[in-house]
C-alpha cells in the first residue's frame, strides 16, 4: 500500500513539467524540474526529468540530486491541481524499503532508471489529467526528521501532460489574418473607397494592438499559471519574438564579435533543469518566495552583474526564468539573443514592405501598359506611390513601436554587448522622435485648418499628400480628436517602461498596469475619439478587456495573499475570456472585410462621419487627374497629378498645409460678405480681387466650383469662393489652373 502510494507520488512528480510547445502523441505526464520551496533546503536537484506513460505503466527518472540530510526522514506529500489539494499523505521510506533513502546520507545522488507503476497507483490519476491542455498541477514533498519532526527540506515538481494551447498553427493563422486585413485596407483605398478602407484599417490596427497587449501580459515578471503563459505565447510573434535556428546562430556570433557573452541555457539542458516560474510558493515564507532573487544577492559583484543580464541560477545549480526571459525560453531563444531577434524581424518587415510596394507599383504600370487593367485603376497610388510608401513606413513604425520600445529599453538593463546597446539607443530614439514629430505635424496641420477653415477635417482630409503620409496617425479618429495619437504614444511608452525596467518586481508591474489600463479605459469611454459609434465600441471593448486583465495580473502577484485555488481559477477565467473575445474580434474583422469586396459600393456600408471627411476626400479625388484635361495639364506642367518627384523626407511644399504656411490670413480671408452689389467684383477685381486660403496655383485644387459640403461642426463658414464667381474676374485671372498648364492662356 505504502509502496503504491509512493509510486503515485513519484508519478505525480512525473506529472510535472513543461515540454514547451509539445503535443504528446500518447498520454503522458512529465516533469522537467524539481524546485526548492523552503529556505535553506537540504535537498536539491540540479537535474530532474521524469516521464510517466500510462500505456505501459512505467515512469522513467533521470535525477541528479544533492542531499545534506543525514538520518531517518518522513515524506509529507501534497498533490494539488489548480491550487486545490487533491491528495495529502505521509510516507516512511524505511517501511517501503527504498534503498538510499532509509536512512538518508549526505552527498550527490545520481539516479537514472525505469520505475514500474502498479495499476492501483495509476488508477488514482483522473483521465482528464492526460488531456486538459497546460495542466496546472504540483507535487510538493516536505522532508521531516523522524525524531524531531522538523522540516529539513522542501521540493516540488510542476505537472504537465504535453498538451498545450501554445500552437504553431494558431500563431500562423493569427498572423495571416492580421496581414491580409491590413493589405485589404490598402487595396480598397487604392480603388478609391476611402471610407471603407479607413474602417477596415482601423479595425485591423485595433486587432493588432490587442494581439500585442496579449503578448505583453506574458512579458510581465508576474507568476502566471501555465495556461496563461501558453496563451500569451501564441501572440509573441506580434512582438517579433520568432525562433529561426540559423538566425539564432548569427545573433550568437554577432554578440561574441561585439564583446558580449551569450547565454548557453539550451546547451546545458541535458545536465541542468530550468524552472519556469508560474506562481509564488504558497505556504512558504516570504523569503522563500524570493529565494532566487536572494541567491543573486549573496554572490560576488561580478557574478551578480552576470546574473542580472543572463539567467538566474539557484543554489542547487538549476535556472529560474521569469518575465521576458520566460517568454524567450518558451520560444526556444537564448535570452541574450532576444533583443536582436525582435530588432531583426522588425527590420525585415520594413524591407519586405518596401519591396512589395515597389513591386506592386511596377506590376500596375505593366498591367496598364499591356492594357490588362484600366488606366484609372490605382491611379492615385501610381502617381504618388512614393508619398504613399512614406505613409506605409510611418504606419509600420507605429505598429512596431510597442515591440521596439520594450526590447530597446530592456536591452539597457541587460547590456548584451556594446554594439547592441548602440542599436537600442538608435532605434528607441529614432522611432520615438519620428512618431512625435509626425504627431506634431498633424497637430500643426489641424490647427492651421481650424484657423483658416474653422474645421480641422478640411486640410487633414482634402490634401492627398497630408492624408497619404500622416493619415495613419489620425484617420481612425474623428477630426476633432486629431490630437489623440499623443495619449496613445504616451500609453505605449509608459507601458514599455514598466515591462522593461520592473522585471524584478511583479507587484510593481501589476499596480502600474492597473493604473495605466484604468486611465486608458476612462479616457476612451469619456472622449470616444474614434471615427464613429461602432469603431468606438470596438476599441472601448478592447480597453475594457485589457483593464480586466490588469486586475487579474494584480491577483496573480499575490498582493492579496489569496489561496492558490484563486490563482488557478482566475487563470482559467483569463484564458477563456480572452480566447472568446479574440475569436469575436477576428470574426467581426473578417466578416466586415469580406463584405466590402462583395459590395458594389463599399463606402455605402458605412455611415458618413460627422466631421464631413467624406466630402473633403471626395472633392480631392474628383479634382486629381480624373479627366483628360487634367491629365493634359499635368503632362504640360511635367508633374503627376500634384505629386512631385524625389524621395524627400518632407515633401509638403506642394501640399495645402505648406502652401498655407506661406500665407498670412486675416478676417477677410476667412469669411465672405453675405451679399455684394451687382458688378462689385467687376469694378474692383484689379484692386482687391477676392482671396482664398487655398493657393489657386496648386494643381490639386483648381478654382472650379467646389462640391456641396455639409455644415462645419464648428458652426462656421468654410472659407471658399462662392460657387458663382463673376465671369469678368474668372476671365481676367484664368481661374482654372489646368487651362494655364495646358497652354490655353
Amino acid at each position: 500500500m505504502w509502496f503504491s502510494t509512493l509510486k503515485s507520488v513519484l508519478l505525480a512528480s512525473c506529472l510535472s513539467a513543461v515540454l514547451p510547445g509539445a503535443m504528446a502523441a500518447e498520454p503522458m505526464l512529465v516533469s522537467n524540474s524539481l524546485n526548492t520551496c523552503q529556505e535553506d533546503s537540504m535537498f536539491t536537484a540540479s537535474l530532474f526529468k521524469v516521464v510517466y506513460t500510462p500505456n505501459n505503466n512505467t515512469a522513467f527518472l533521470n535525477i541528479v540530486a544533492t542531499s545534506s540530510v543525514e538520518g531517518s526522514v518522513i515524506f509529507d506529500i501534497a498533490i494539488s491541481a489548480y491550487g486545490y489539494t487533491i491528495i495529502q499523505t505521509t510516507i516512511d521510506p524505511c517501511k517501503v524499503g527504498l534503498a538510499g533513502l532509509c536512512p538518508m546520507t549526505a552527498g550527490k545522488i545520481p539516479l537514472k532508471f525505469n520505475l514500474p507503476v502498479t495499476d492501483e497507483a495509476a488508477s488514482q490519476i483522473p483521465g482528464i489529467a492526460y488531456t486538459f491542455p497546460d495542466l496546472d498541477a504540483t507535487v510538493r514533498v516536505f522532508l521531516n526528521m523522524t525524531d524531531t519532526g522538523k522540516s529539513v527540506a522542501c521540493v516540488e515538481a510542476d505537472i504537465s501532460n504535453g498538451k498545450t494551447v501554445d500552437l504553431i498553427a494558431v500563431k500562423w493563422v493569427l498572423a495571416i489574418i492580421a496581414g491580409l486585413v491590413l493589405c485589404s485596407s490598402a487595396i480598397i483605398n487604392g480603388l478609391g473607397h476611402s471610407n471603407a478602407a479607413a474602417h477596415i484599417a482601423s479595425g485591423a490596427l485595433s486587432l493588432f494592438s490587442f494581439f500585442q497587449a496579449q503578448a505583453i501580459l506574458g512579458l510581465t515578471a508576474i507568476h502566471l499559471p501555465p495556461v496563461v503563459q501558453s496563451w500569451t505565447q501564441d501572440f509573441q510573434w506580434s512582438m517579433g519574438i520568432i525562433n529561426v535556428d540559423f538566425m539564432q546562430d548569427i545573433f550568437t556570433w554577432y554578440q561574441r564579435a561585439t564583446g558580449g557573452t551569450p547565454s548557453t541555457i539550451f546547451d546545458s539542458l541535458t545536465t541542468v533543469s530550468v524552472q519556469v516560474e508560474k506562481r509564488a510558493l504558497a505556504g512558504a515564507s516570504e523569503a522563500a518566495v524570493n529565494l532566487y532573487r536572494r541567491t543573486a544577492q549573496v554572490l560576488p559583484r561580478g557574478a551578480v552583474s552576470l546574473l542580472k543580464r543572463a539567467n538566474v541560477m539557484t543554489g542547487s545549480g538549476s535556472y529560474i526564468v521569469y518575465g521576458i526571459q520566460r517568454v524567450a525560453f518558451r520560444a526556444g531563444i537564448e535570452s541574450t539573443n532576444l533583443f536582436m531577434t525582435g530588432l531583426t524581424f522588425f527590420c525585415l518587415l520594413v524591407v519586405f514592405t518596401i519591396g512589395a510596394v515597389a513591386a506592386f507599383k511596377g506590376l500596375c504600370e505593366l498591367a496598364v501598359k499591356q492594357k490588362w487593367m484600366k488606366g484609372d485603376t490605382f491611379l492615385e497610388f501610381r502617381n504618388g506611390w512614393l508619398t504613399v510608401l512614406k505613409g506605409i513606413l510611418f504606419r509600420l513604425t507605429l505598429i512596431g513601436y510597442p515591440q521596439m520600445a520594450i526590447l530597446c529599453l530592456w536591452e539597457f538593463t541587460q547590456v548584451d554587448s556594446p554594439a547592441e546597446v548602440v542599436l537600442a539607443v538608435f532605434f528607441i530614439v529614432g522611432m520615438t522622435g519620428t512618431l512625435c514629430w509626425a504627431a506634431s505635424k498633424v497637430i500643426r496641420i489641424a490647427r492651421r485648418s481650424v484657423a483658416m477653415h474653422r474645421n480641422p477635417a478640411y486640410i487633414l482630409f482634402s490634401d492627398p499628400q497630408a492624408l497619404n503620409k500622416w493619415g495613419f496617425l489620425y484617420i481612425q479618429f474623428r477630426a476633432s480628436a486629431y490630437y489623440f495619437i499623443i495619449p496613445v504614444l504616451g500609453y505605449t511608452l509608459i507601458k514599455a517602461m514598466f515591462i522593461a525596467f520592473a522585471q524584478g518586481s511583479g507587484t510593481a508591474q501589476a499596480i502600474g498596469f492597473l493604473l495605466i489600463e484604468a486611465g486608458a479605459l476612462i479616457g476612451a469611454s469619456v472622449l470616444r475619439p474614434w471615427m464613429d459609434k461602432s469603431t468606438n465600441s470596438f476599441n472601448i471593448a478592447i480597453c475594457a478587456v485589457n483593464f480586466v486583465n490588469a486586475i487579474f495580473l494584480l491577483i496573480f502577484s499575490d498582493v492579496f495573499n489569496q489561496p492558490p485555488l484563486v490563482n488557478g481559477v482566475i487563470g482559467l477565467i483569463l484564458f477563456f475570456l480572452n480566447a472568446i473575445f479574440a475569436t469575436v474580434l477576428l470574426i467581426m474583422v473578417i466578416v466586415s472585410t469580406t463584405l466590402v469586396f462583395y459590395r458594389k459600393n463599399p463606402d455605402g456600408r458605412y455611415q458618413f462621419m460627422a466631421d464631413d471627411r467624406a466630402s473633403f476626400m471626395k472633392s480631392q479625388s474628383q479634382l486629381t487627374g480624373t479627366t483628360e484635361l487634367d491629365a493634359l495639364a499635368a503632362t504640360a506642367r511635367g508633374d503627376k497629378a500634384g505629386y512631385k518627384h524625389g524621395l524627400d523626407l518632407d515633401d509638403d511644399n506642394e501640399s495645402i498645409s505648406s502652401a498655407s504656411l506661406r500665407r498670412r490670413t486675416d478676417t477677410s480671408t476667412l469669411s465672405m460678405p453675405a451679399a455684394a452689389p451687382n458688378g462689385a467684383y467687376g469694378r474692383n477685381n484689379n484692386a482687391n480681387p477676392p482671396r482664398s486660403p487655398i493657393d489657386p496655383s496648386t494643381p490639386l485644387f483648381p478654382a472650379t466650383s467646389h462640391p456641396q459640403r455639409a455644415p462645419s461642426p464648428y458652426n462656421g463658414s468654410v472659407a471658399s469662393h462662392p460657387s458663382g464667381s463673376p465671369p469678368s474676374y474668372r476671365a481676367q485671372n484664368n481661374a482654372s489652373p489646368w487651362q494655364r498648364g495646358a497652354g490655353y492662356d
